[in-house]
């Protein structure tokens, strides 16, 4: 959790903003807290941002009137975000055979780095331990994987991604092996 202003300090607004956070840098939560409520007054720092639930596209800079009920939090994804979704776990190592998932959010460049080791040991400080490094140029629009520096491949030794980018239905399916990809979106 972060408060707005350690990454918008030039933007009044946003620093003045005690009742939203920022979750990482790419997700802005803005909590309901009134009894009742249906809507939701909130400021959207400067750039492009996308409604998690709708992942329709907004301008920032701005205040805002979000609908809100009982299971909708606002949520707001940052333009160039990378946001990593894996499947469902009931313990840390479970094995798993579906792909994770990754929506990119278009409108700026963005990287991600995602982090794994086996969940259950202290082998990580022994370099067991595998990151994918995942970078998004928005002009080219491309996606490019790779493997983190001082990282390795873990098992399962081919991991299977889908990626969609935000607001589209369609995903296209990457085959990651540890060697660098890049691909058109």
């Amino acid at each position: 959790m972060r408060a707005l202003w350690l990454h918008h300090s030039d933007d009044p607004q946003a620093s003045a903003r005690g009742d939203q956070y920022l979750w990482g840098g790419d997700i802005l939560v803005s909590p309901v807290v009134e009894k009742g409520a249906t809507s939701r007054r909130l400021y959207l720092p400067r750039g492009d941002w996308f409604d998690f639930w709708t992942e329709e596209r907004v301008t920032g800079g701005r205040e805002i009137d979000r609908r809100v009920d009982l299971a909708t939090m606002p949520l707001h994804v940052r333009a160039g975000a990378l946001l990593p979704f894996g499947p469902v776990k009931q313990y840390s190592d479970e094995a798993i055979e579906q792909p994770l998932s990754l929506v990119v959010y278009p409108g700026a460049d963005g990287a991600f780095t995602l982090y794994e080791d086996d969940g259950r040991s202290f082998d990580y400080r022994r370099g067991e331990w595998m990151g994918i490094e995942m970078r998004w140029q928005n002009a080219q629009k491309r996606l490019t994987l790779q493997l983190a520096s001082g990282s390795r491949m873990l098992p399962p030794l081919r991991r299977e991604i889908d990626v969609r980018l935000a607001g589209a239905k369609a995903s296209r399916r990457i085959i990651f092996t540890g060697q660098r990809i890049s691909q058109s979106l």
